[in-house]
């Protein structure tokens, strides 16, 4: 298991490597006055939300529109997202810039291999200390968690069961105040 962390380590730090080296290339070529997609300044995000798209309506929609409704910056699909978009570019963009990911692990979420992307993203960059992975259990189980990424089963989340969307939203907002605080 842990020769198959290694790789994969490996194969995103070159990918990285790659792009970082693509994104100077261009650089150098593009004619003057013109711009890139890969020269535009990032945007930055408080929130990335990963999800599976089965919790849109019971869970991520709601959390999303409270998150922006309380001024904090959100990436969320239905915000970021528009036609012709190059749909791995965006994420992987957004994943890189956002402070705090919000993963809702679900059965739809672990079933899905675009997840699991996001996911092998999310715990690369928190292994550099470059982010806070915020888990949201909805419909799942310990025992689900732990055959998924049982790294995630032993981080500290928040669960779906007997708790409001505005709730979650309250607790997320208040571990971001403690971060600011410093503690």
């Amino acid at each position: 298991m842990k020769r198959i962390a290694v790789k994969t380590l490996m194969v995103l730090a070159f990918a990285l490597g790659v792009q970082t080296s693509v994104n100077a290339q261009l650089a150098q070529v593009a004619p003057k006055g013109t711009t890139t997609t890969q020269q535009a300044p990032s945007k930055q995000w408080d929130f990335f939300i990963s999800h599976a798209s089965e919790d849109k309506d019971a869970v991520v929609r709601e959390l999303a529109k409270i998150l922006t409704a309380k001024g904090f910056k959100v990436w969320y699909d239905e915000y970021e997202l528009k036609v012709g978009d190059n749909i791995r570019r965006r994420i992987d963009n957004g994943l890189a810039n956002s402070k705090y990911i919000v993963v809702v692990l679900s059965p739809s979420f672990i079933s899905k291999r675009w997840t699991m992307y996001e996911l092998n993203g999310i715990t690369t960059r928190e292994l550099y200390g470059q982010t806070l992975i915020l888990p949201i259990w909805h419909n799942i189980s310990l025992d689900d968690v732990m055959s998924f990424c049982p790294s995630m089963a032993d981080k500290m989340s928040l669960t779906t069961n007997n708790v409001s969307v505005e709730q979650l939203a309250n607790s997320i907002i208040e571990r971001v105040n403690i971060d600011k605080a410093g503690h």
